[in-house]
């Protein structure tokens, strides 16, 4: 570990790099701290601590705490990630969109700018109703939470407009995280503001063991069981089935191509985090607008919705099932997978090429899901568990423990390949190039832990180079 960190920190353009991302991610702290006018902070903190388990909560995590303050990040970057599934939902739908993404990067330059107009129409709307929703919000005591001597129209407009450019100046730095620094800069932001209650949360659990509140041997247990969940979220999200695939030898011109051996390697859990966010959202919509009606059959029905209860964890371990299902097939297509095998001339030992390729990749692909969305249900599902069994004061699991183990795995992978490109380019310079044998790469891959995808591209790659 020491050895990885140094060689991080001696390669000046990946020194720069973290140095870049951790610039970005301080400013988007700082931000998050930064208030939006009119409103009364005391009040806005009193509102949110009485409102457990709406949809503000949920949102409220993502932002780092942004949204329950009502700062200039309250949005947070939830309207770009809405408008990239929205855009991506409907690629599967449009032809025009299908074009574009196949059309390489002048067609992604115009995805990613109708993503960036959605992501502006999003704030806006989400801006606009929250500025109306402010003005009829109290306190559990009454306060008002608008303290604005503006005109109605004058605060709502300020509002839009303040919280509409943090959003926007979001997506500028995770867009620049991207290009400048290391990591998805949009994910990035999530996992800073997800990870920054870390911190709290083992404070207010120490001080709890200390008042007699919370006994030593639960946390320990707790802590355990911490560590259970996240190796099995990391194993869930990097493991692959893999299908063998023959090749063919074919002949082109004077060579012979072909005769290999490969894999399709068929991801657990393809559809990522988007069915516990999408369920998790639809959900939490009862609960909030159930808690603005007066009415005591409709609180009561609002109540059963609540996180935690029965109804809810089964409705929303049912939609968890339904979006994993429903994502995996309008992102991975079998039959377009199996064309393209029988098109370069591959098929898988004992299944017929075409369609009984198709429906055999279908059908691994559809256990695989239903694993997979049994494990999503299973770690949603967690902090639920651990509230009525141990009573923890701090919330562990769900979405968030996805998306920050998701992020923190890709982290990983984007720097590591950044080392073994570098150690790559000095074997290269060090070496002979009529030395570089194919078993010889493959031994060193095979050491370096090299994937079989990335051994292929290095193998290429010192074929033509000695061609």
């Amino acid at each position: 570990m020491l050895n990885i960190i140094q060689n991080i920190f001696r390669i000046e353009e990946l020194r720069q790099r973290i140095f870049f991302t951790l610039f970005m991610l301080f400013i988007f702290r700082l931000g998050a701290h930064i208030p939006t006018p009119g409103i009364d902070g005391a009040a806005l903190t009193a509102f949110f601590e009485a409102q457990q388990g709406s949809i503000l909560r949920f949102f409220d995590m993502f932002t780092g705490g942004a949204l329950a303050r009502l700062t200039v990040f309250a949005l947070g970057v939830m309207p770009y990630i809405s408008a990239s599934i929205i855009i991506q939902l409907l690629t599967a739908v449009f032809p025009y969109l299908e074009r574009l993404s196949k059309e390489g990067d002048a067609g992604r330059k115009k995805i990613t700018g109708y993503t960036r107009y959605g992501t502006i129409v999003l704030s806006i709307v989400q801006g606009f109703a929250i500025a109306v929703g402010l003005e009829s919000m109290a306190a559990p005591g009454g306060q008002p939470i608008v303290i604005s001597t503006l005109s109605p129209w004058a605060f709502r407009a300020l509002t839009v407009i303040t919280l509409t450019a943090g959003t926007a100046f979001l997506m500028w730095v995770g867009e620049q995280i991207s290009e400048r620094g290391i990591g998805n800069g949009i994910s990035l932001l999530i996992f800073a503001g997800i990870v920054v209650g870390i911190p709290g949360a083992i404070i207010n659990s120490i001080r709890l063991v200390q008042d007699n509140v919370l006994s030593p041997l639960v946390l320990v247990i707790v802590g355990l069981l911490m560590v259970v969940v996240i190796f099995l979220v990391i194993f869930a999200e990097t493991a692959y089935r893999k299908i063998p695939v023959q090749y063919a030898k074919r002949m082109q011109g004077n060579r012979m191509f072909g005769g290999q051996s490969s894999h399709l390697p068929l991801k657990i859990n393809t559809a990522g985090v988007i069915p516990p966010i999408f369920a998790s959202s639809i959900l939490a919509f009862p609960a909030t607008i159930t808690g603005f009606i007066a009415i005591p059959w409709v609180q009561a029905i609002g109540s059963q919705l609540l996180p935690g209860r029965m109804l809810y964890n089964f409705l929303f371990a049912l939609m968890i099932f339904f979006f994993a299902f429903f994502y995996t097939a309008i992102t991975f297509n079998p039959v377009k997978i199996a064309e393209e095998m029988k098109k370069h001339g591959g098929y898988i030992p004992g299944i017929r090429p075409g369609k009984k390729t198709a429906e055999y990749v279908n059908l691994v692909l559809s256990r695989l899901t239903f694993g997979g969305a049994t494990y999503l249900a299973v770690v949603c599902l967690f902090p639920y568990i651990l509230f009525d069994l141990f009573d923890i004061p701090f919330y562990f699991g769900g979405t968030a423990l996805l998306i920050v183990v998701g992020v923190g795995l890709d982290l990983v992978n984007q720097i590591e390949a950044f080392l073994l490109n570098q150690n790559y380019d000095g074997f290269m310079k060090k070496t002979k190039r009529r030395q570089l044998k194919p078993g010889a790469m493959r031994l060193w891959c095979d050491q370096k832990n090299y994937h079989e995808s990335t051994f292929v591209c290095k193998k290429n790659l010192w074929q033509v180079q000695n061609h």
